[in-house]
C-alpha cells in the first residue's frame, strides 16, 4: 500500500459522509449568507418613502431620485402613518413625506417644504437627514433652472423643465473625490465581501480539525494495526492522511472562493496572492487536524473539543469581528493563533488592492505556523502508530 492509496481511501470515506459534507458545503455557505445580510448596507440609511397622493411629473422625479440615491435604502408606505409606525419601532432611520400638491406649488412659484420625520433619540436620522437633504437639493437646482429658462425665454415649465434635463445631461458634471495619501482600511468590505473570507479562514481550521475523528476511527477499528503488519512504514500512513486531509481543506477553499465569486460577487484580489493565501491556510489546518487525529482517543473527543476550540480560536483572530475595534491587548493576543494572519492578509486583498508582495509577512508567519504545526502532528501521528500498534 502506497501514500496514494491511504490517501484516496480516505478521500472515498470522508466524501461518502453526508454529514462530513453539511459541515464542509452547506453549513459554510448558510453561515456566509446569514453574516452578509447582516452587515450589508451600513453604509446606507433606511428610509420610509411617502409618495404624494395627487403625484405629478416633478413628484414622480423627485421619488425616483430619492429611490435611486446610492446612500439611502428606500422603502415605499402607502400612508404616512404606516411609515410612522416602522419609524417608532426602529425599522427605520427616517422618513420623507413627498407634498401632495408638489407639482402645483412649483409651477405656481410657490416654496415648497419637503418633511423629513426622524426619531429625536435616534443616532442615525440626523446623518439620513443630511443624505435627503443633498437629494432634494439637487432636485430643486433643476427646477430652478427651469423656472430661470421659462422666465427668461416664455416657455411653458414642462418645456423649460425638458430643456434643463437636456442641459444636465449634455453638461460635464463636477466630480468630487476624497483620497487620504497612504491611508489603508483595516476592516474587510462590508457584506459578502465580509463574510465569506472570514468563514473560509473559521471553517476551514473547523472541519479540519473535525475531520481528524476520521484517523481516530481508523485507528480504533485497527486499520493501522494490520496495515502496519504488512508491513507498511508508518511514514507512509502519515503521509497519506496528510495529503488526503491536505486536499479535502483545499477542496473546501475552493468550493467557498467559487460560491463567494460566482454567487455573491465577491471580488478575491490578486489570484496568484488569494491562491498562495489559500493554499497556505490550507496547510495550517490540515497540521491541526493530523495532530487532532493523532491526540485524542475518540472520535466523540473530537467532534466535542475540536469546534469549540475552532471557534474560540476564531473569535480571538478576528473571525467573528474586526481586531482593528478591539483593545490593543486583545488584538496581540488574537496575532497569537494564525487566524488573525490570515484575516490581515484577506483585508489586504480585498480592502487595499494588495498583491502577493503586500501579504509576504502575513504568509510567512502563516508558513511557520504550518510548519510548526505539521511537523508535530506528523511526529505525533508517527509515535501513535508505531508504540501504540496503530491503536
Amino acid at each position: 500500500m502506497t501514500a496514494l492509496a491511504v490517501t484516496g481511501a480516505t478521500l472515498k470515506r470522508v466524501l461518502r459522509d453526508r454529514t462530513a459534507l453539511f459541515f464542509m458545503v452547506l453549513l459554510p455557505v448558510a453561515i456566509i449568507v446569514v453574516i452578509g445580510v447582516t452587515v450589508s448596507g451600513f453604509d446606507q440609511f433606511r428610509v420610509g418613502l411617502v409618495p404624494a397622493s395627487q403625484a405629478g411629473p416633478v413628484a414622480r422625479e423627485l421619488t425616483s431620485d430619492l429611490e435611486e440615491a446610492p446612500g439611502l435604502r428606500t422603502r415605499t408606505y402607502a400612508t404616512a402613518d404606516d411609515a410612522r409606525t416602522a419609524l417608532r419601532r426602529a425599522e427605520l432611520d427616517a422618513v420623507i413625506l413627498v407634498p401632495n400638491h408638489l407639482d402645483t406649488d412649483v409651477r405656481a412659484g410657490r416654496d415648497v417644504t419637503v418633511r423629513v420625520l426622524v426619531e429625536p433619540s435616534g443616532s442615525a436620522g440626523h446623518g439620513a437627514v443630511s443624505s435627503v437633504s443633498a437629494v432634494v437639493a439637487e432636485h430643486a437646482a433643476r427646477l430652478q433652472a427651469a423656472r430661470f429658462a421659462g422666465e427668461e425665454t416664455g416657455s411653458s415649465f414642462d418645456d423649460a423643465l425638458t430643456l434643463a434635463h437636456a442641459a444636465e445631461r449634455a453638461a460635464s458634471p463636477v466630480v468630487v473625490r476624497s483620497e487620504t495619501v497612504n491611508g489603508q482600511s483595516d476592516f474587510l468590505p462590508l457584506g459578502y465581501s465580509y463574510s465569506t473570507p472570514t468563514m473560509l479562514v473559521l471553517f476551514v481550521f473547523i472541519n479540519a480539525l473535525a475531520g481528524g475523528a476520521t484517523i481516530v476511527q481508523t485507528r480504533r477499528t485497527g486499520v493501522y494495526a494490520r496495515a502496519l503488519a504488512a508491513p507498511i512504514a508508518a511514514r507512509t500512513l502519515v503521509l497519506g492522511e496528510t495529503v488526503a486531509h491536505l486536499l479535502l481543506a483545499v477542496l473546501q477553499s475552493v468550493l467557498i472562493v467559487g460560491i463567494g465569486a460566482l454567487v455573491f460577487d465577491v471580488q478575491w484580489g490578486d489570484p496568484l496572492a488569494a491562491g498562495a493565501l489559500v493554499t497556505v491556510w490550507a496547510l495550517v489546518g490540515t497540521g491541526a487536524g493530523v495532530l487532532a487525529g493523532a491526540l485524542f482517543r475518540t472520535p466523540e473527543q473530537v467532534h466535542a473539543i475540536g469546534p469549540a476550540v475552532g471557534i474560540g480560536m476564531g473569535m480571538l483572530g478576528g473571525c467573528m469581528w474586526p481586531l482593528a475595534v478591539v483593545p490593543d491587548w486583545l488584538r496581540s493576543a488574537g496575532h497569537t493563533v494564525p487566524h488573525a494572519w490570515a484575516v490581515d492578509a484577506w483585508t489586504t486583498l480585498l480592502s487595499r488592492d494588495g498583491d502577493l508582495g503586500a501579504i509576504l509577512r502575513d504568509l510567512g508567519v502563516l508558513a511557520a505556523f504550518a510548519a510548526a504545526v505539521l511537523t508535530l502532528a506528523s511526529l505525533s501521528l508517527r509515535h501513535r502508530l508505531t508504540t501504540g500498534a496503530g491503536a
